[in-house]
């Protein structure tokens, strides 16, 4: 049986990781983490004590930025292809859900 508190690191909104944690997993300074927070992209969860605490799904949001970064891209320039990036794929989810119901709807 798995403790309720364990079962929660499989929810990838739940923040569990440090910024170093994080830092270290994304190969990167905490000085970029610090400013995707800064520009809103990412927004860590506070700890009691004030420290950041990035979930999965930041830290996968994170690095997708960090690679167009990488790429040459400025921060809000890859913040905002990652952005139209999601909204696409959010589009296309919809518009396969809506072929299915007309589908079906089809003689």
């Amino acid at each position: 049986m798995v403790s309720r508190g364990l079962g929660r690191l499989d929810d990838e909104d739940y923040p569990a990781v440090a910024m170093g944690q994080a830092a270290e997993l994304l190969e990167v300074q905490p000085a970029f983490l610090r400013s995707l927070d800064a520009a809103g992209v990412v927004r860590p969860e506070r700890s009691d004590g004030g420290h950041r605490r990035y979930s999965r799904r930041q830290l996968e949001l994170a690095a997708r930025v960090r690679a167009l970064f990488d790429e040459g891209m400025d921060l809000g320039a890859a913040a905002r292809i990652v952005d139209l990036q999601d909204r696409l794929d959010a589009a296309l989810a919809r518009i396969a859900e809506l072929e299915a119901e007309l589908a079906r709807r089809e003689p």
